[in-house]
């Protein structure tokens, strides 16, 4: 019986941790991954604003970039003006691989658009903006009472769940 009372136990805790990591990334507590296009990818026929708008990207996300890399490539832009005008000669970094991971490391806006002539022009190009906060933090917003007890809720929750590894090595 005292067997059995055991194996319950450690299935409860199996249990509340799987519930913790879903809950965690339910709330936005762990880092995303955005196919840049969507299940479409990098390619020409993509609307890449309206595939933009429809994410939320924060600081510790990373946007994936898949394509044929013998048709296409990535290339990142400095600023609006370069993005608008498709210079793609003054980029600040060229990727080619076909399956590009490009961390978002702070808030702001960045520009991409294909390295192959003419593909930016016809709009394969996309601007990622960057909400301030990050991944595992609720972004900032002006003074509201909902935004400090949010930040206390998800602190209290991530104390809880760091503490869940060690009841369940108690009971195994």
């Amino acid at each position: 019986m005292e067997w059995l009372m055991m194996m319950m136990m450690k299935r409860g805790v199996f249990v509340m941790m799987i519930v913790g990591a879903a809950l965690m990334a339910e709330m936005g507590l762990a880092d995303q991954r955005h196919m840049v296009g969507g299940s479409q990818g990098w390619q020409e026929s993509v609307d890449f604003d309206s595939w933009a708008s429809s994410q939320t990207f924060k600081v510790g996300d990373q946007i994936v970039f898949k394509y044929d890399s013998s048709l296409h490539s990535v290339v990142e832009l400095p600023d609006e003006s370069s993005y608008k005008n498709c210079d793609i000669g003054n980029s600040i970094e060229s990727k080619s691989s076909g399956n590009d991971a490009i961390k978002l490391t702070k808030s702001g806006t960045r520009y991409f658009a294909c390295g192959t002539i003419g593909h930016c022009s016809q709009g394969m190009k996309v601007k990622i903006k960057i909400a301030t906060g990050t991944a595992s933090s609720t972004p900032s917003s002006p003074s509201s009472s909902s935004s400090s007890s949010s930040s206390s809720h998800y602190s209290l929750m991530g104390f809880f769940l760091m503490l869940l590894p060690f009841y369940a090595l108690r009971f195994m």
